[in-house]
């Protein structure tokens, strides 16, 4: 999944709220460029590690609804080991010290993710197990031991049974010598696709959830996905993100992100401490 419209989305958000906020440029809550770039960045590692999950386990489970061998989407230079015991499955995946390109977006990865789960694909609530050795996503160094939990079920969002993603975060990101730490939780649903699995291009996907992130220097941002307008993602459109709001807040300022009524396009809103929302076009 392209996942990096968010982060340059967010950067030109940073620097409309500089412009507009000369007067609190000096206030220690107020957003600053750095912050809200490095909040966006996490939101990118996030995405990219949710993704990199859900084909590993595609590939690993086969009692999927067609009953066929699904292939992973991961290219060469990335070595996946499969261990089993007569309970569980772990795949070691090894990205190698030097760097290696995985993600559409472009991203470069180096070091290891472990996942783990039971050999019974049929529990109700299946709990994927995620942890990371020496990892870094673009010299960012991730750290952290948590898991996904995935179900099957009717949501308000999706009515037919479909799977649904919970993502448990707790990680440290650390950028320069610098440690930011993110806890929360992410649901991802699969509403569209989910029945032709050797096509990814066809999954659609709304995404909710709230995490916050607390600054090296103390501040914390919270990131909260509109329940009533839930991203929707389009693995078929090239700038991804083709509908729902974001909010961001730190004490005393808030911003919201409105991508749209789901039309494929580069054109988003930011409406900036309950201002007037501002079009901007942001590059795939």
């Amino acid at each position: 999944m392209k996942t990096n419209t968010l982060l340059k989305t967010v950067a030109l958000f940073a620097v409309i709220l500089l412009s507009s906020c000369s007067k609190d440029a000096l206030a220690p809550d107020t957003f600053t460029s750095t912050d809200v770039v490095l909040n966006a960045k996490m939101d990118q590692i996030t995405n990219d590690v949710s993704d990199i999950i859900d084909d590993q386990y595609a590939e690993q489970n086969p009692m999927g609804k067609n009953s066929i061998e699904i292939p992973s989407t991961l290219p060469p230079c990335v070595n996946v080991t499969t261990t089993l015991t007569t309970t569980t499955w772990t795949k070691t995946i090894n990205f190698g010290t030097s760097g290696c390109a995985v993600m559409p977006n472009g991203a470069v990865l180096r070091g290891v993710i472990t996942i783990s789960g039971s050999l019974n694909y049929s529990l109700p609530n299946y709990v994927i197990t995620y942890t990371f050795v020496n990892f870094y996503h673009n010299e960012v160094l991730v750290q952290g031991n948590r898991t996904v939990t995935r179900s099957f079920q009717s949501t308000v969002y999706h009515t037919p049974i479909h799977p649904v993603n919970v993502m448990d975060m707790n990680m440290t990101f650390t950028v320069l010598g610098d440690v930011y730490t993110r806890v929360g939780t992410r649901t991802r649903e699969c509403i569209e696709g989910f029945d032709t699995r050797l096509n990814w291009a066809d999954n659609v996907y709304v995404v909710t959830g709230s995490w916050t992130t607390t600054f090296p220097n103390g501040n914390v941002h919270t990131n909260t996905i509109s329940t009533t307008s839930p991203l929707r993602i389009r693995m078929n459109c090239d700038y991804r993100i083709v509908k729902g709001t974001v909010t961001i807040t730190r004490p005393n300022h808030t911003a919201v992100l409105d991508y749209g009524t789901g039309t494929c396009d580069n054109i988003a809103t930011v409406a900036i401490d309950g201002g007037a929302a501002i079009p901007f076009t942001f590059g795939n």
